[in-house]
């Protein structure tokens, strides 16, 4: 019999479009003879499996099952692909370990602290993984510029400390900028980084790991031809993806090793991306982790998924699997 799968997408942060447009993806990739496919979105207390553009059913949140026609349906499987809360920051991972309902991606510890990017390279900082300098400010407080240029530098990046998609970001080059980036950032988030900002190549590495193996994907090059990797960079072709990235086989080696190590220090589970920056002598600089990464088409995954010879559906099956088994 077909299982039942759920692609859990939407959220409440300004990653919704991003989120709906991975979950296109994601229905794409899977394998429709093997399973049943539905999209449910989640903004706010509004849950519903969209069955069509036109029939949207409410999710009964006891047991996360919809009704149609008085025959109840019930997943087997969540794939979460809600960037942003409350899919990428531990708060849905919780409520599917309360129903026992599998899902895809890293439990409630993972994903929280790897939500919080200060919190998160603050951790990996002390495994000896290489990470910017950084402050972090909540809601109420306050840094002047000068303390800014004198603990972080210039240029700098302001930016919420959870979120993604490169919302509220701002590249700071001097102490008049400091303010109305700091305020900026606030309106996407309760908290904001101040991170220092690191010279060099910037790259990303997807993996993923079974019961049965461990598969590290090739690592891309990311060139971007905006200030820096920003959301029109991101969305809307303004830049470069090379993949395999041009460095050498022993840096390459080094990037997907460290990679490999991190998803184990964290705990992870399923496909997580993880994004560096090489800097001057072939040091590698953590910038972020990703473990709700983006799915469309043209997302970094099914590229690097590509690129190491790996069909894109036998991976989802393999994800799916590896936690109904």
């Amino acid at each position: 019999m077909k299982k039942n799968i759920a692609i859990v997408a939407g959220g409440d942060s300004s990653e919704v479009v991003v989120s709906l447009k991975s979950a296109a993806g994601l229905e794409s990739f899977m394998d429709k003879e093997r399973y049943n496919i539905y999209i449910v979105t989640i903004v706010g207390k509004c849950w519903q499996v969209e069955l069509s553009d036109t029939e949207k059913i409410a999710i009964d949140k006891n047991d996360f099952s919809f009704t149609k026609d008085g025959i109840k349906t019930v997943f087997d499987f969540a794939y979460i692909t809600i960037h942003g809360t409350p899919g990428e920051n531990g708060i849905l991972q919780g409520y599917f370990d309360l129903i026992g309902l599998p899902y895809s991606c890293c439990g409630v510890l993972a994903a929280a602290l790897t939500f919080n990017k200060f919190a998160c390279n603050t951790y990996l900082k002390s495994f000896g993984v290489k990470v910017a300098e950084s402050l972090v400010l909540r809601k109420g407080q306050t840094v002047n510029g000068n303390e800014v240029a004198l603990k972080i530098g210039f240029p700098c990046f302001v930016k919420p400390n959870v979120g993604g998609s490169s919302f509220g970001v701002t590249k700071v080059k001097d102490i008049e900028q400091v303010q109305p980036a700091i305020a900026h950032a606030f309106n996407e988030g309760e908290e904001v980084m101040i991170e220092a900002y690191m010279a060099g190549t910037e790259l990303t590495c997807g993996i993923y790991k079974t019961k049965t193996k461990a598969q590290v994907l090739p690592v891309t090059e990311v060139v971007s031809e905006n200030e820096f990797f920003d959301y029109d960079a991101k969305y809307k072709g303004q830049v470069q993806e090379i993949t395999p990235a041009r460095i050498s086989d022993a840096l390459t080696e080094r990037v997907q090793k460290l990679t490999s190590a991190i998803y184990d220090i964290l705990g992870c589970k399923g496909i997580v991306r993880i994004d560096y920056i090489i800097s001057e002598g072939e040091v590698i600089n953590l910038l972020e982790v990703n473990t709700t990464p983006g799915m469309t088409t043209t997302s970094f995954i099914p590229q690097q998924v590509a690129a190491a010879g790996l069909d894109i559906k036998d991976v989802m099956t393999e994800i799916i699997e590896n936690e109904l088994n």
